[in-house]
């Protein structure tokens, strides 16, 4: 099944990356980083299907040579800590073949990237794992027409309402930052997502797929869901080995919790269609035939009459009219505008158990999280120090040994410094603690799931005995009015 992921990072020098390393890694290529004289070897790299590189038209022909052109960018960037290169990353829909996957990545990068002046450097990974992917390494300043590096931004006076530049106390003139380009709107990551999704569809529905993919939260789709976790390499793989993982149970229970989630959504919602059917029944004219439907105000009589007809007969039916009749007592329903009020509280009932329910996992994946970086953090941090330690000569042939080591110290450093700010406490017995209070208010909040459900099963009892009656009614009043006719 097609699956929707589309990732944005940013590579920044300040954060102590290299946009000539990325490129190296992605592309499984050895390039000398000219800013800082290091090569990045990454040959022996494997699972890399494809690497491509797209020009707009006013980029020099020599940037096809990823090496000419990312250190062309380390270059042009001067500060410490500028921005180099944008990254997006995206899950490719393994129901293509390869063809049409690198169809489907050229034509995305070309309308939304290439098209507006970007260049992009792509590698399309496929380790046999059920995890086709690609990598987009985008430059973030435009091209001149002369095929230079042009600025990313410029300045411009502020005007009083005099139209006069307004003159600071240290002799210079008040000025704002104006961005030359618009890649750095707030709203062009949702424009990219947007795009993705779309193009992703359009390529399953031309080779006659059913999937499709949405760019949307399960919030914001309006589907009450419980989003899976996050596997990891390591657990995918020991998953298609047979081989079963905690992150893999966790996501068979939310699987799980899912398939009962729409169930009781779609049972109430045929409930409330079928009262709203009533209703309308109620006010429908019919010169005929008298209503089928029990008197407004006396349900509970209703079925009082109803055992009571029934209780010297063998009926298969008279536990049921026992049951709904219990359940209307205890619920002071008498009519059927009280049962659908009922019905529409438990639709609301579920509605708010399934958001804490949602919020409740969240809050689980959300420490689990932490406890994984953390403890990944840990692990890689002395082989980190030791690399820094190390004289810039020495450097390569440290990094080239324990790349992988130093790659999941610096994510897990970033992940960790985004989630904790400021803070520097691992507290890995806390959040795991945390974790064991958490999974004890989902099992309480599932077992509410669960009542509501027995809750929708009653109600749906109800409803067969009234739609029983109102058949035998009808058919009764059929016969009598062919007996008139004859």
């Amino acid at each position: 099944m097609a699956i929707y992921h589309l990732s944005i990072k940013i590579i920044s020098r300040g954060k102590g990356k290299s946009a000539v390393a990325a490129s190296a890694y992605r592309s499984g290529e050895k390039i000398k980083n000219e800013y800082d004289g290091i090569v990045h070897d990454f040959t022996r790299k494997g699972g890399i299907a494809h690497t491509e590189i797209l020009l707009p038209e006013n980029a020099p022909q020599e940037f096809l040579d990823r090496g000419t052109l990312w250190n062309s960018v380390e270059k042009i960037e001067k500060s410490k800590n500028s921005q180099l290169a944008r990254e997006i990353e995206v899950a490719l829909p393994k129901e293509l073949d390869r063809e049409k996957q690198i169809e489907l990545i050229r034509e995305y990068v070309k309308e939304n990237f290439v098209k507006v002046g970007m260049c992009a450097d792509i590698a399309l990974y496929d380790k046999n794992d059920g995890n086709p992917h690609c990598h987009i390494l985008l430059t973030m300043r435009p091209l001149n027409e002369d095929t230079t590096w042009g600025a990313k931004s410029k300045k411009e006076y502020i005007l009083d309402e005099n139209r006069e530049k307004i003159k600071l106390k240290n002799g210079n003139y008040k000025t704002r930052k104006i961005n030359t380009t618009d890649w750095n709107e707030q709203d062009k990551a949702e424009e990219w997502r947007k795009a993705w999704a779309d193009i992703t569809n359009k390529y399953l529905e031309e080779n006659s797929i059913q999937n499709k993919v949405d760019h949307r939260s399960y919030l914001r789709q309006g589907i009450e869901q419980i989003p899976t976790i996050h596997l990891g390499v390591s657990a995918t793989q020991m998953e298609k080995k047979g081989i079963a993982t905690d992150r893999g149970n966790i996501n068979r229970e939310i699987k799980h919790q899912n398939a009962i989630l729409r169930e009781i959504s779609r049972r109430i919602k045929a409930l409330l269609n079928w009262i709203r059917g009533i209703g309308k029944e109620e006010k429908a004219e019919n010169e005929n035939t008298k209503s089928t439907l029990p008197p407004k105000e006396n349900l509970l009589s209703f079925f009082e009459n109803l055992i009571h007809k029934n209780a010297d007969k063998n009926n298969a039916d008279l536990e049921k009219y026992i049951e709904s009749y219990q359940l209307l007592k205890e619920k002071n329903i008498t009519s059927i505008n009280q049962l659908k009020e009922s019905i529409t509280d438990l639709r609301d009932k579920n509605y708010k158990t399934t958001r804490a329910l949602k919020d409740t996992e969240k809050k689980i994946d959300d420490r689990i999280q932490l406890i994984d970086q953390s403890e990944k953090y840990l692990k890689n941090k002395d082989t980190y120090k030791v690399y820094a330690k190390l004289k810039k000569s020495k450097q390569e042939d440290f990094y080239n040994e324990h790349t992988a080591e130093l790659i999941l110290f610096e994510s897990t450093k970033k992940y960790l410094k985004d989630h904790l700010g400021e803070s520097k406490t691992l507290a890995i017995s806390k959040w795991k603690t945390e974790v064991s209070t958490l999974k004890k208010e989902k099992k309480s909040l599932y077992n509410q799931i669960l009542e509501i459900r027995e809750e929708v099963e009653q109600a749906e009892k109800v409803k067969t005995c009234i739609e029983q009656l109102q058949e035998q009614k009808r058919q009764l009043s059929q016969v009598k009015r062919n007996e008139l006719d004859l």
